[in-house]
C-alpha cells in the first residue's frame, strides 16, 4: 500500500462521512446502493461459474485437450484459481475497506475486474501457453471479485436502516447466489459462439458499473485510522493459499494412486498451510490493530452464522458440480442429446434451483428485519437437507418433473437461509468492523466452495476407482477390443473419466486412439455413441454420488443446528444504545454472568 495513501488515512476523521447532498440524500441513495452492489455480486459470482459450462469451447479454441495427461492441472487452476484468489483476499480488502473507505475499494474492484475481463478476451497465444495466460488473468480478475465480494455488504448496511437490512442483504445475497447458478446458462450460451464471449461478457456491466459506483456511491461508513497489520495479512495469505493449493493438488492422481492426498507435497501444503494459520492466529492476538478480529466471534450471532455459512456452503458448492457430472455426463447423452449440446441443457435443466433461490431470498429477508434470523435460516437447512435426501433416492434415469421438483425444493431452502443469515451476520456487527466482518464471512463462503469442490470430488472419485475399472474393461472388450487394449485403458486414473463428464466431453474416442481401427464400424460407432460411455459410468457413479449426498445431508443439518443457536434478533446498534455503550468492543459471551436471552452478547434478543 503507498505510504501517501497511509498518510491520508491517517489524517481522514473516525466517523461517518458526510453524505454528499442533494437529491441521493435520504431514502433515495439506499436503492442506489442496493442496485450497484447487487451488480457487482452478481458479476463476480457469475464469473465463478460461467466458466464451468463453457470449458470445453475454451480449450477447443485455444488448442489444448484437457483430457491428455498433463494437462489436469490447467482444468484445475483454470476453474479454482479464481475462487482461491477470492476466499484468500476478502478479509484483507475488508480490513482495507475499514480503514480507507468501503467505497473507495469496492470502485477499484470494479474497475479492476472489468480491466481483466478485458485482457482474457484478448490473448494471442495458442495451446498451453494460452491456458497460464488465462489462469492469470482469472487470478487477477478474482482481485477485483474480492474488492467487490468483501465491501458490498458493508455498504449496504451503512445505507440501510436496521429494520430494512434483511431486504437489502438478501437481495444481495440471493443475486450473489443466483449469480452462480445464471453463469451455467450464459457460458452454454455464448460459448458455441465464441469463447472470448464468456469473458468479454463482463465487460459492458463492469465499465457501465464502474463509472455508476464512482459517481453515485457515498462513503457512509465509519472509517477507523490505522497501520496495515502486514505479518497477519502475510501469514494469512500464504497459510490458505497453501491449504488451497492443497486441495487442489489432491483430487489428481499421484505416482500408481488414484489421487494425490497420500502425496508429500499435497501433506507438506496442507500440514504446512495449517501451522501458518496457528502463527496467524497467535499473531492476531497481539498487535493492536489486527486484520482478522478474532474478538468478533465472541459476537454468538456472528459466530454462529459464519459456522452455518461455511457448512451450508459445503453442501450448495458440491451439489453445482455433481448434478453437472450427472447430466452432461449420463442423463442427457442417454436421452439423445450430443456431447456438445450437454453443456447447454445441463444449466438450462438446473434453472428451477435458480427459481428456488429467486423466489425464496428477499421474501424470508424481509420477514427476517421482523422475526429475526434464526427460524428462516434453520428452516431453510432443514429444507435443504430433506431436497438432498429425495435426490439420492432419485434413479440415474429419472423422470424430469421429479429432478426439477426437488431442485426447486433446493432452491427455496438455499433461499430461506442466505438472506436472513447474511442479515443476521451483519447486523451483529459494529459499525466500525463492518468491512473486515464481512471479508471475514465472505471468507468463510468461498472457501466452502474450493473446499467442497476438493471433498465432492474426492468422494465421487472414490466411488468411481471402486468399480469403474472392471466396467470399463468388461465393456470394452465385449465389443471385440483386444483385451491387452482394454488393459491398458481401464488403468487409466478415474478423475480423467469424471472431467470428460464434468466437461461434456465423449472421451472414449479419445481414449480408444489407433486401437478404434480394430474394431468393427458397427462396433466403433456404438463405442463412440451416446449410450455406451453414459451406461458405463452409470452403476460406479451413483455409488459416488450416494457418499457425496449423505455428506451434504450432515452439513446441511449441522449448519440447521448452528444456525439454531444463534439466538433471537440482535441488531449491535440499537443494543448499543441501549446500553449507553456505543464504543465498547464486544464482550466475551456470557462473561461474569449466566446466559440469558437478554444479554447482547449472549443472542440476537
Amino acid at each position: 500500500m503507498p505510504s501517501g495513501l497511509l498518510r491520508t488515512a491517517a489524517r481522514e476523521p473516525a466517523g461517518p462521512a458526510a453524505p454528499s447532498g442533494g437529491a441521493l440524500a435520504g431514502v433515495h441513495y439506499k436503492w442506489i446502493a442496493l442496485s450497484n452492489t447487487t451488480l457487482g455480486m452478481l458479476m463476480a459470482t457469475i464469473n465463478s461459474s460461467v466458466m464451468l459450462i463453457a470449458l470445453p469451447d475454451i480449450f477447443r479454441g485455444i488448442g489444448v485437450n484437457p483430457l491428455q495427461p498433463g494437462n489436469t492441472g490447467l482444468l484445475l487452476w483454470l476453474l479454482m484459481g479464481y475462487l482461491v484468489v477470492t476466499a484468500v483476499l476478502v478479509v484483507s480488502f475488508g480490513r482495507l475497506g475499514d480503514m480507507f473507505g468501503r467505497v473507495r475499494m469496492y470502485n477499484l474492484g470494479f474497475a479492476v475486474f472489468a480491466a481483466f475481463s478485458i485482457l482474457l478476451s484478448l490473448t494471442w497465444l495458442h495451446g498451453t501457453a494460452a491456458a497460464w495466460w488465462l489462469i492469470c488473468m482469472r487470478i487477477m480478475q478474482g482481485v477485483g471479485g474480492a474488492m467487490l465480494m468483501a465491501n458490498s455488504s458493508a455498504i449496504l448496511t451503512d445505507a440501510f436502516p436496521p429494520s430494512e437490512r434483511g431486504l437489502a442483504l438478501g437481495l444481495n445475497q440471493v443475486a450473489g447466489i443466483a449469480g452462480s447458478f445464471i453463469g451455467l446458462v450464459l457460458g452454454g450460451l455464448l460459448g458455441p459462439l465464441s469463447w472470448r464471449y464468456v469473458f468479454l461478457v463482463s465487460v459492458p456491466f463492469g465499465v457501465i458499473g464502474t463509472i455508476w459506483s464512482y459517481r453515485k456511491l457515498e462513503e457512509r461508513g465509519i472509517r477507523k485510522p490505522a497501520r496495515l497489520d502486514w505479518a497477519g495479512n502475510l501469514t494469512f495469505a500464504a497459510g490458505l493459499i497453501a491449504i488451497l493449493v492443497g486441495i487442489t493438488y489432491g483430487i489428481q492422481p499421484y505416482g500408481g494412486h488414484t489421487m494425490g492426498w497420500t502425496s508429500p507435497f499435497v501433506l507438506s501444503l496442507i500440514l504446512g498451510g495449517l501451522a501458518v494459520l496457528a502463527v496467524f492466529c497467535v499473531i492476531e492476538t497481539r498487535v493492536a490493530e489486527p486484520m482478522f478480529h478474532l474478538r468478533l466471534f465472541r459476537i454468538r450471532p456472528f459466530t454462529a452464522g459464519n459456522m452455518a455459512s461455511l457448512l451450508s456452503g459445503l453442501g450448495r458448492g458440491g451439489l453445482m458440480f455433481t448434478l453437472i457430472i450427472w447430466l452432461q455426463g449420463i442423463y442427457l447423452p442417454i436421452h439423445g442429446y450430443g456431447f456438445s449440446q450437454t453443456p447447454l441443457w445441463a444449466g438450462i435443466a438446473m434453472l428451477p434451483l435458480t427459481v428456488g433461490f429467486l423466489a425464496a431470498g428477499p421474501v424470508s429477508g424481509w420477514l427476517s428485519d421482523r422475526f429475526g434470523a434464526r427460524p428462516f435460516a434453520t428452516g431453510g437447512m432443514v429444507l435443504a437437507a430433506a431436497s438432498f435426501v429425495l435426490l439420492e433416492l432419485l434413479p440415474i434415469d429419472f423422470a424430469y418433473w421429479q429432478f426439477a421438483l426437488i431442485l426447486l425444493l433446493n432452491g427455496i431452502g438455499m433461499g430461506l437461509f442466505a438472506s436472513p443469515n447474511r442479515a443476521g451476520i451483519m447486523n451483529s456487527l459494529p459499525p466500525e468492523r463492518r468491512g473486515v466482518g464481512a471479508g471475514m464471512s465472505a471468507t468463510f463462503q468461498n472457501s466452502a466452495m474450493v473446499l467442497s469442490i476438493g471433498i465432492f470430488f474426492t468422494l465421487i472419485i472414490l466411488g468411481l476407482a471402486a468399480s469403474l475399472p472392471s466396467a470399463l474393461s468388461h465393456g470394452l472388450t465385449a465389443q471385440g477390443l483386444p483385451s491387452a487394449d482394454a488393459a491398458r485403458i481401464a488403468a487409466l486414473p478415474p478423475v480423467s473419466i469424471m472431467f470428460a463428464a464434468l466437461l461434456g466431453y465423449n472421451p472414449v474416442r479419445t481414449l480408444l486412439g489407433p486401437a478404434i481401427s480394430k474394431l468393427p464400424a458397427s462396433h466403433a460407432a456404438y463405442l463412440t455413441g451416446h449410450t455406451f460411455f453414459p451406461s458405463l459410468i452409470a452403476a460406479p457413479f451413483e455409488h459416488g454420488l450416494s457418499i457425496a449426498f449423505d455428506f451434504a445431508i450432515v452439513a446441511c443439518l449441522v449448519a440447521a443446528a448452528a444456525s439454531l443457536l444463534r439466538g433471537g434478533r440482535y441488531v449491535h446498534d440499537i443494543h448499543a444504545k441501549t446500553a449507553h455503550r456505543p464504543h465498547r468492543e464486544p464482550q466475551p459471551v456470557g462473561a461474569g454472568r449466566g446466559l440469558r436471552p437478554s444479554d447482547p452478547e449472549a443472542s440476537e434478543a
